[in-house]
């Protein structure tokens, strides 16, 4: 196998795994027998479980991010593109912890806050350049100043409440309060020059 198919092969099974029994019952052992090679090859492409973990999720996240920069760019205005932008950036970040890192892990772990913390950073970096690079959006430091307040506010806002969910009723309920309560305002105080 040359390198690329097998740092793909080693992401497939670590996806099928972290899926199926989340990442923190998941072992390196368990990913190298599904992905038929050797446990130190997996050392040889990442440095552990975790940057593996990283890898697919950035990948996983640029293809989206990309999605949702692009779709729908013909949206009435600016105000009802950042609010779309901004509910699927939620879904985003939420599928990214239920469906591959689990919620009792996140909940129970620093190290695995601290990684959230850096991956979520990424995506906000990923998410303000891709929106200030789309035709007529406005490019000046200002905006892409409020543009990453915006990004922030929600972040923040959809981890709290994803954290301290007992459900993921809970989580909806609180998704659709977000979007109906608070999103608008924040929207408008990035886009009010």
């Amino acid at each position: 196998m040359e390198a690329d198919k097998i740092k793909e092969s080693i992401k497939r099974a670590a996806q099928d795994l972290f899926r199926k029994f989340g990442y923190h019952k998941t072992s390196v052992n368990e990913i190298a027998k599904k992905a038929k090679i050797a446990k130190a090859t997996i050392y040889k492409y990442f440095e552990s479980k975790e940057d593996v973990l990283h890898s697919l999720l950035m990948d996983y996240i640029r293809v989206s991010v990309d999605d949702l920069i692009h779709s729908n760019t013909a949206e009435v205005d600016e105000e009802e593109h950042l609010n779309t932008l901004i509910m699927k950036t939620c879904r985003l970040s939420y599928t990214v912890c239920n469906e591959f890192i689990g919620w009792d892990f996140i909940r129970e772990s620093a190290n695995s806050q601290a990684f959230l913390k850096n991956l979520s950073n990424e995506l906000e970096e990923m998410l303000v350049n891709a929106f200030s690079q789309l035709s007529g959006i406005r490019k000046h430091e200002t905006y892409q100043q409020r543009l990453r307040f915006l990004i922030k506010c929600s972040k923040s806002i959809v981890f709290s409440f994803a954290f301290t969910s007992v459900s993921d009723s809970d989580v909806r309920k609180n998704f659709v309060s977000f979007q109906k309560e608070i999103l608008p305002y924040l929207v408008k105080a990035a886009i009010t020059v």
